[in-house]
């Protein structure tokens, strides 16, 4: 088995267009090396980089944010365990609150959907006269608060 994929390859054996997999080389995500005759080659490694970018991004995980957890991985020999390990501490937090407002949200719209109150007077998401408008935009029933009462978009 070859050492290094060409894009073709890559893009077969991960599902991604070989264009997405230009833009992720130009943004850092993946590295390839290049041939004598200037044609990329893909570490076997890359596999997994493309599979964490992808996992990510259906998470709602900026490229940039992906990025920068990529770039906390070692450079100089392939991430073991412990470093996947290490980088998913970093988002465990982050993940827990999507998944908790994932919930929330799946919740709220089963009773929405069954509610059929559609004067509006039972409705948990309803905010009458904008009154919370002076706390700034946002869903300000649904969405967790900061200190300072800002919404944050985890």
């Amino acid at each position: 088995m070859h050492e290094s994929l060409t894009i073709g390859q890559l893009s077969t054996r991960s599902g991604v267009a070989p264009s997405a997999l230009r833009y992720y080389e130009r943004l850092g995500l993946i590295r390839a090396e290049r041939t004598g005759g200037n044609q990329r080659r893909y570490p076997r490694t890359e596999l997994r980089r493309v599979a964490f970018v992808r996992i990510a991004q259906q998470v709602g995980i900026s490229l940039e944010e992906i990025r920068e957890a990529l770039d906390s991985l070692p450079a100089s020999r392939n991430p073991t365990p412990d470093d996947w390990a290490a980088l998913s501490r970093v988002w465990r937090e982050r993940l827990d609150e999507k998944i908790r407002l994932l919930g929330k949200l799946r919740d709220d719209l089963d009773g929405c959907i069954g509610c059929g109150c559609l004067s509006l007077q039972r409705c948990s998401l309803y905010n009458p006269g904008d009154s919370l408008a002076g706390e700034g935009p946002g869903a300000r029933l649904v969405l967790p608060r900061t200190g300072n009462g800002a919404v944050t978009a985890s």
